[in-house]
């Protein structure tokens, strides 16, 4: 079976404003979202599924339905609140979802074959889809996943820190940690910029070519069983925590430190950027455009 593309999109961009799921930063009105399904259908996926919040429905099939019409096949997950599906019988008030490994968990009824997980705001690339689709058709199993590894440098703003989650790889290519960095930045030293984090006030130097998580993973639906019992023992342990929420690498992580499934992290030489506040429009948009000059995108996608 073609590989399913899953694209987190119920978040509410409070940073931002707006929906910026479905704003327009092509040169004629495309999302972000667009390139991503555009690199998809080329790379050889078959489905694509949008997990939002159920009110989001109109305007994403409005958007979405009249141009991918016969170009691939589309499904909508809506993430919610409801824990009884999940055999929890409690309410917790909580004023959005449980986060990006929940939003996965919320498509174990509709996904039945391999499966790649992305952002809907962030850009990542022709390659990193070729790379991702031959690996779900020719490499996956219930105990090998993966995750796109990007060049740090390849990832980073010249306008202030960023947080990433900067993988530590074996020799065998696969990702044996996962550690959040709050505060990654370019840093000019004797004439080249270099890479450094800062935490509890010490500045650390990581090569320009250490690989992060831009949060574009692959598995089969094995990993829906493993996600619902760690969920379920989250939602014990923070039924008090309104803001906390259950992340995707809390999942890796686990499956890795118990042996249960290796993450291989496939390198990727694409650039990514993404959108995160109003400030960052132009600059994606100008992104978009220099590669539609360059012909490595039509003018009109769809």
């Amino acid at each position: 079976m073609k590989p399913t593309l899953l694209i987190l999109a119920a978040g509410m961009a409070s940073r931002y404003g707006s929906m910026k799921q479905i704003d327009a930063f092509g040169p004629n009105g495309e999302t972000i979202i667009d390139y991503s399904i555009y690199d998809a259908i080329k790379a050889g996926f078959g489905k694509v599924s949008f997990i939002i919040r159920e009110e989001f429905a109109e305007p994403f099939k409005a958007i979405f339905e009249p141009k991918l019409k016969g170009k691939i096949e589309t499904d909508y997950v809506y993430q919610g609140t409801d824990l009884r599906k999940y055999g929890i019988d409690k309410d917790v008030e909580r004023a959005k979802p449980w986060g990006t490994a929940h939003a996965v968990l919320e498509a174990h009824k509709q996904i039945q074959e391999p499966f790649c997980v992305i952002n809907a705001d962030d850009f990542y690339g022709y390659e990193a889809f070729e790379k991702m689709a031959q690996f779900l058709t020719t490499e996956v199993d219930d105990q090998t996943f993966s995750l796109m590894g990007y060049q740090v440098d390849k990832t980073l703003s010249d306008h202030g820190t960023v947080s990433r989650g900067v993988c530590a790889v074996n020799s065998e290519g696969n990702m044996t940690a996962i550690n959040e960095r709050t505060q990654v930045y370019f840093k000019e030293v004797d004439g080249e910029k270099k890479v450094f984090y800062e935490e509890g006030g010490i500045e650390t130097e990581i090569p320009n070519d250490t690989r992060v998580s831009m949060n574009f993973w692959g598995f089969t639906p094995a990993v829906f069983a493993e996600a619902k019992k760690l969920f379920v023992d989250f939602v014990e342990a923070n039924q008090h925590n309104p803001k906390a929420e259950f992340f995707i690498p809390l999942v890796a992580d686990h499956l890795i430190q118990s042996g249960k499934a290796t993450f291989k992290v496939i390198p990727t030489a694409e650039e990514w950027f993404g959108v995160t506040y109003k400030e960052d429009k132009p600059i994606v948009q100008k992104c978009i455009s220099n590669l539609v000059e360059k012909g490595v995108y039509p003018a009109k996608l769809f």
